[in-house]
């Protein structure tokens, strides 16, 4: 993934979930974003945070961890409990994963594997996403995006230039964030001022990247940078 895997966590039992908190923060692929002990206060404030996949107790005072998997719709959902029970229900919400307590690192590790897989395929599954314009809510289609640069008037707009010759700005969002929601086998990022999509590049060399994309009659050229070579050597190889 380009970025970590976002994870929130609930457990209504503070050493659980301290104890599981504690492991995911072992693993450098993952952000907790938050963690909480109460199913009511996670449901008040999940609409305002941003994550992959939530872990899950099942056993829970009031509301139990299938039923909140239930509302939890296009979400990555590990299960983590103390009975065997459940493991019909879980894999009938097509949870990634079922992990018996006690937990084990290594155990843990494959669940958050399995996640982040998921997570992958169901991005490059996607065909476009939504994002905030200057003219408002804009769906943006990944096969009409030729490459992505930062505003000429303020950085922390960008300004997405697509196939057919218009220009997006998309307001108040970082280059991280823009690569997190984009295919990773489709964009690459090549300086700290542009993205630019696979499928136009041309030719490449060390610092060069020319494309088939032609402005005034000459293909518009890119410089790629010693930071970001490394990754879009891997991607271009193939």
């Amino acid at each position: 993934m380009n970025t970590k895997l976002k994870c929130l966590i609930l457990d209504d039992e503070l050493p659980g979930l301290t104890y599981l908190k504690l492991l995911c923060e072992q693993f450098s692929e993952v952000e907790v974003v938050k963690a909480f002990n109460d199913p009511q206060v996670f449901l008040e404030e999940i609409h305002l945070l941003e994550f992959d996949v939530c872990i899950l107790d099942i056993e829970m005072g009031g509301m139990n961890g299938l039923q909140i998997a239930n509302l939890l719709k296009d979400k990555a959902i590990i299960f983590v409990t103390a009975y065997k029970e459940y493991a019909a229900e879980a894999f009938d919400l097509n949870a990634v994963d079922y992990v018996r307590k006690p937990i084990q690192r290594d155990r843990l590790k494959q669940a958050i594997d399995k996640a982040i897989e998921r997570v992958e395929k169901a991005r490059q599954e996607k065909t476009f996403v939504q994002l905030n314009s200057e003219k408002g809510k804009a769906l943006l289609y990944f096969d009409q995006i030729n490459y992505i640069t930062i505003s000429d008037t303020d950085s922390r707009d960008k300004m997405v230039h697509l196939s057919d010759g218009k220009i997006l700005i998309l307001k108040n969002i970082s280059f991280d964030k823009l690569l997190d929601l984009l295919p990773d086998n489709l964009f690459c990022r090549i300086n700290k001022k542009e993205i630019i999509a696979l499928r136009i590049i041309q030719y490449f060399s060390y610092d060069e990247i020319i494309t088939s994309i032609v402005h005034n009659e000459t293909p518009i050229h890119f410089f790629l940078s010693d930071i970001y070579r490394t990754d879009f050597m891997k991607k271009t190889n193939p």
